[in-house]
């Protein structure tokens, strides 16, 4: 499992940080948001080479960019402006300097939206953010949806992981907004960047992120592990798209994450990471239903338990820039779920053994390691007859087994009383409509009062008839002996005893009942059945 979360070390920047301009640049594709929107219907022309050409972007470079129309393009100017805005007046107020150029030099800042937290009372933010959360959504779930058309999917195919849109009352949205202002200075002859770890690159853990700049200065490492300059060519209306770790792991690992690093000297971004929900489950058996070929390692995983494995494995990697042979030598401390599955298929070992080197096996491994006769961990020979049991190892793998069990159907649990929940609130419109379709005006206005259900048990009425009523009973007087569903009783004809069924629309009231005293020439309900 270990495997799925490989990152690629990046390469050493040079010891001279030179202008975006002189990295190299590769002219990835440029898709217009227009013509990836998803629509009802089928695809035309131009979704139809759209989708194929962000697929292929993505395939080749691993990042492809987005050209918004002119309205939305403005608009994100404005929310960039407004976060150099901000992040200046934030040095200024802290003391730092009220120059035009002393807030550049400070080491830069962060500030974070998310749509539906509401904020603390003297907060300073900038302005338009919400604006341009909504437009980067919107471009993101249609990129999204893109990537779900190329691999044969369904387009809503992982709208189960994203947040309800529009987004509901009270509710803080799982996807995160963060405008950045990035300062890069030369320390010891070595890139430093103000924001984050100095010199790291950084993957994308969500399904996928949007950045836009208002200076060229991101780097992108294509699947070849080569690093590239990825908004050389960008413009100030162009979107940088780059997928994560979370779609890497919904897909199986069709749609890989991406690495990518600020190289320049100054740079104002946001950054637009649409995450999955926490309590979603990572699953690819749609894409196992669309013929594509699943890795035993991917397993049906909670969302909150994959983030807490990657931030497990972060914290397990130094990856310093003055210091290279870290990167291409870094340690990864192994998750606990990795120690505890068989390498091969990705089972829990509850089969382990220990065998006469010391280390411990189970699963396929163990078998390849007897056949072998020799560890696969420390290349030493080993007596394939003696085989102890690990009991601890055992006991540890399915307790961690059974509660990714619980956490599996408590999130089940979840949606399954969401989609009722939500199916109650509907039921009521549903009604109300199919009522206003079946009856007239008075009869829809007798049914919000309750007439569904006009008489009562015992009480006497005259049978009407309608087209499916048999004349024989038409005129005939009954009593009602048990009421039905859906507006249906169990009638008994008092002159022949004869025991009938009909629906409330077939009946009057009796003269001289307890609601009596109305003339049968004016029925409760008048329209026919």
């Amino acid at each position: 499992m270990a495997d799925r979360y490989h990152a690629v070390a990046p390469e050493p920047i040079s010891s001279i940080s030179p202008p975006a301009s002189e990295y190299s640049s590769v002219p990835i594709v440029r898709v217009r948001l227009s013509d990836i929107i998803p629509y009802e219907g089928a695809p035309c022309e131009a979704y139809v080479k759209a989708v194929e050409s962000l697929s292929g972007s993505l395939t080749r470079h691993n990042a492809v960019l987005i050209e918004l129309d002119t309205e939305d393009s403005t608009m994100m100017r404005c929310a960039l402006e407004s976060a150099r805005m901000y992040f200046k007046a934030r040095t200024q107020c802290s003391g730092v300097g009220s120059s035009s150029d002393t807030w550049r030099k400070s080491s830069g800042g962060v500030y974070t939206y998310r749509a539906g937290r509401a904020l603390e009372d003297g907060d300073l933010s900038p302005p338009c953010m919400s604006e341009a959360f909504k437009c980067l959504g919107k471009a993101a779930r249609a990129a999204l949806y893109a990537v779900a058309r190329h691999l044969r999917l369904h387009s809503n195919v992982f709208n189960h992981l994203l947040d309800d849109s529009p987004l509901p009352l009270n509710e803080v949205s799982s996807s995160v907004l963060i405008a950045t202002f990035s300062q890069n200075s030369l320390s010891n002859g070595k890139v430093v960047v103000g924001c984050g770890k100095a010199g790291n690159s950084e993957v994308e853990k969500g399904l996928l992120a949007l950045i836009a700049s208002d200076n060229p200065g991101i780097q992108v490492c294509d699947p070849n592990g080569r690093w590239y300059l990825a908004d050389g060519a960008s413009g100030p209306g162009d979107l940088l798209l780059i997928t994560g770790r979370a779609l890497s792991q919904a897909t199986a690992g069709l749609r890989p994450a991406t690495s990518y690093r600020i190289v320049v000297d100054s740079l104002v971004s946001l950054r637009f990471k649409l995450m999955p929900q926490s309590h979603a489950i990572l699953d690819c058996s749609p894409i196992a239903a669309a013929g594509h070929v699943i890795p035993q390692s991917f397993v049906p995983t909670t969302v909150s338990q994959f983030m807490d494995d990657l931030s497990a494995e972060e914290d397990t990697i130094f990856n310093r820039h003055d210091n290279y042979e870290a990167h291409r030598n870094f340690i990864r401390e192994p998750s606990l779920r990795s120690l505890l599955s068989d390498s091969t298929s990705g089972a829990f070992l509850e089969d382990a053994v220990v065998v006469s080197c010391g280390h411990s096996f189970g699963g396929d491994m163990l078998k390849k390691v007897i056949e072998m006769a020799r560890c696969s961990q420390c290349n030493s020979e080993i007596e394939p007859g003696v085989l102890i049991p690990n009991y601890a190892m055992r006991a540890a793998a399915v307790a961690v087994k059974n509660e990714d069990g619980r956490r599996l159907f408590h999130n089940a649990v979840l949606r399954k009383r969401r989609k009722e929940m939500a199916e109650q609130m509907d039921a009521p419109k549903r009604l109300n409509k199919e009522d206003r379709e079946l009856t007239g005006d008075g009869d829809a206005l007798r049914r919000s009062k309750g007439v569904l259900s006009p008489f009562a048990v015992n009480e006497r009425v005259m049978i009407k008839g309608n087209r499916r009523t048999p004349d024989k009973l038409v005129g005939k007087e009954a009593v009602i002996k048990s009421q039905c569903l859906n507006g249906w009783y169990l009638l008994k004809i008092l002159e022949s005893g004869e025991s009938v069924r009909l629906q409330y629309r077939s009946l009057w009231k009796a003269s001289g009942s307890e609601e009596g005293g109305r003339s049968q020439s004016s029925p409760l309900i008048q329209s026919g059945g």
